[in-house]
């Protein structure tokens, strides 16, 4: 076996696609309920990204913690791992977009990933949440094992 049939191999494993999955879960159950408790400051952080209008600044605090954190739970859980990934890794592309256009501005604003007053946004951030988006690429394409929809499919037959 070739040195780059072992490196194949051991990226398209499903166990590193379950740790991965985990990972991106534990970031989004935890950014989710920090969010969820401070809404004011986060339409802040929101309004200050300057990318959402001002009528829906509000609306989408108070939405994007919720959706983040039930998008965590059901990775969690392996439930619609699919779909919640699809939904976690649309809001990396948006945040990763925000921060690129806020950089490119040199607008001097927090991150508000994870707390209402983060560090000041960098290329550091951007690249962390383009490895989170890599992230959730490799779980799309190569997670498999341990869906408890899967285990639970017995049942739903049943009734």
């Amino acid at each position: 076996m070739s040195a780059l049939t072992k490196i194949h191999a051991t990226l398209t494993h499903p166990y590193l696609a379950l740790i991965l999955r985990l990972y991106i879960a534990g970031l989004f159950i935890y950014a989710g309920m920090l969010k969820i408790n401070y809404t004011a400051e986060f339409a802040e952080t929101i309004a200050s990204y300057r990318m959402v209008p001002y009528w829906g600044v509000n609306l989408m605090a108070v939405t994007m913690p919720w959706i983040e954190l039930i998008s965590g739970i059901l990775l969690m859980c392996g439930i619609r791992v699919r779909s919640a990934i699809v939904v976690t890794g649309s809001l990396l592309v948006m945040f990763s977009v925000g921060i690129a256009a806020n950089l490119i501005w040199k607008a001097p604003i927090d991150c508000g990933c994870f707390h209402t007053l983060d560090d000041p946004i960098s290329w550091k951030t951007l690249v962390r949440d383009l490895m989170w988006v890599a992230m959730a690429v490799h779980v799309y394409c190569y997670d498999r094992i341990l869906h408890l929809e899967r285990k639970l499919d017995w049942i739903v037959k049943e009734i």
